[in-house]
């Protein structure tokens, strides 16, 4: 899950993301930021909760928690579309209903709002190409209330059947020489 960005003054960097998923999001933002830099535009990752308004007695880690708890969150199944399973993951539907009966919100649009502010944040991550789509902004909204859009928490350990990373080919030539600092990326 490795992969190189070289700067303009020809320096390599190589960041290693801890899976799959986690690796094409920091392309994905990546791409998004060099394209926003090259059209002349400034760029700026905007806070989620400024963006849409988000109240402020809302607090977005300890519902995260409450959401992981393994009694009363949300369970992660394992679910199938496409001759694909998804491990550890779960509908976009069941977290706006965990939302609706743990009265964190009033009504299913509130729970757009406020499942789109996890998503943004880094608390969830979409798992299939709908969600994926959605969370790119080919959507409404970045969270589909949907039964067959999956969603699955950062740390949970899903991973997906049917998908290989072999598409991916690294050459080892490209890994030769020292590293001169390690440590880890965040994502905020």
């Amino acid at each position: 899950f490795v992969f190189k960005l070289t700067a303009a003054k020809q320096q390599d960097h190589f960041f290693q993301a801890a899976y799959l998923e986690e690796r094409d999001a920091w392309v994905r933002d990546i791409k998004r930021a060099i394209h926003c830099i090259d059209g002349g535009q400034r760029f700026a990752r905007k806070s989620t909760r400024k963006s849409i308004r988000l109240p402020e007695t809302i607090n977005l880690s300890a519902l995260y928690l409450s959401m992981k708890d393994p009694e009363k969150g949300i369970k992660e199944l394992k679910l199938e579309k496409d001759k694909k399973a998804y491990n550890h993951c779960f509908t976009g539907t069941t977290v706006i209903d965990w939302l609706v009966s743990s009265n964190s919100i009033r009504n299913r649009k509130e729970g757009l709002m406020l499942a789109s502010s996890l998503l943004n944040e880094g608390y969830l991550q979409p798992a299939e190409d709908t969600s994926k789509a959605a969370a790119e902004g080919l959507s409404d909204t970045p969270f589909l209330d949907l039964s067959d859009a999956y969603y699955y928490f950062p740390d949970s350990g899903f991973f997906c059947d049917g998908n290989s990373s072999d598409d991916d080919v690294v050459l080892k030539e490209e890994f030769r020489g020292i590293v001169v600092k390690q440590g880890c990326l965040l994502k905020q």
